[in-house]
């Protein structure tokens, strides 16, 4: 999901990045700060650095306010993207005339890889649409309403995945669904994310029904116990 601004910043390994594995996310850090973003000095990269420190996650932490990431330390993926797009932007900054003239590489790929660019963030379905999606997902809210529909983009591409849905197919079984039946209310401007709000909606209609199935059997024993002649409600027990 980073390769893309990987590759733009010349990392080593752009396709086997495995932000889950904690020595590798930390040299990473430690990379993208000392060849990239360069926001403190070299001599106050010691802490940061030292990579095997029980504080390094509290100088991660306080990296990131430094920075001035909207992400707080658990949401890593978003982070992660966000500390990206930084050093992608100071990179392009210091060569500046090198990438003026450069030609975009394979632009059909680039198309499909990053549907997001050519949206218009000012739109204001667009922005009632990825409010919709926040509130349906739970993701906290930001400013940057792009960075808000790349954070749930992460996260349905996360639910999505071949594992999930292999898991969610060996569950049980269900009967096919059109989705272009269903009306979404809002357009993100990208089709697949489009078809991820649809299945996202069903399946939170599909929690509704079964927490009123839940609500309605409650409601039928409780009724069964009023019903119940040895009931005394004015002693707050049952029975004599």
């Amino acid at each position: 999901m980073f390769r893309r601004k990987l590759q733009a910043l010349d990392y080593h390994n752009p396709a086997g990045f495995n932000f889950k594995d904690e020595t590798e996310f930390r040299n990473f850090l430690v990379w993208l700060e000392d060849q990239k973003i360069r926001h403190y000095k070299i001599e106050d990269r010691g802490k940061l650095r030292n990579i095997h420190s029980s504080e390094w996650p509290a100088q991660y932490e306080k990296y990131l306010n430094d920075v001035n990431c909207p992400f707080k330390v658990q949401e890593r993926q978003e982070s992660i993207d966000w500390l990206l797009g930084l050093a992608v932007r100071l990179e392009y900054g210091d060569n500046a005339a090198k990438y003026q003239n450069a030609k975009p590489y394979n632009s059909d790929v680039s198309k499909s890889a990053e549907p997001l660019i050519n949206l218009d963030v000012n739109n204001p379905d667009f922005k009632a649409g990825v409010i919709a999606l926040a509130n349906l997902l739970q993701i906290q809210k930001h400013d940057d309403y792009l960075m808000m529909l790349k954070g749930i983009r992460i996260l349905v591409q996360e639910r999505l995945s071949q594992e999930a849905v292999a898991k969610s197919n060996s569950s049980k079984e269900g009967l096919p669904v059109a989705l272009d039946k269903h009306i979404l209310g809002f357009d993100t401007g990208d089709a697949v994310l489009n078809d991820a709000a649809r299945i996202l909606r069903l399946l939170h209609i599909e929690e509704l029904r079964e927490l009123q199935t839940k609500i309605n059997e409650a409601i039928v024993a409780v009724q069964a116990i009023i019903a119940d002649p040895k009931t005394d409600h004015r002693l707050g027990k049952v029975g004599r």
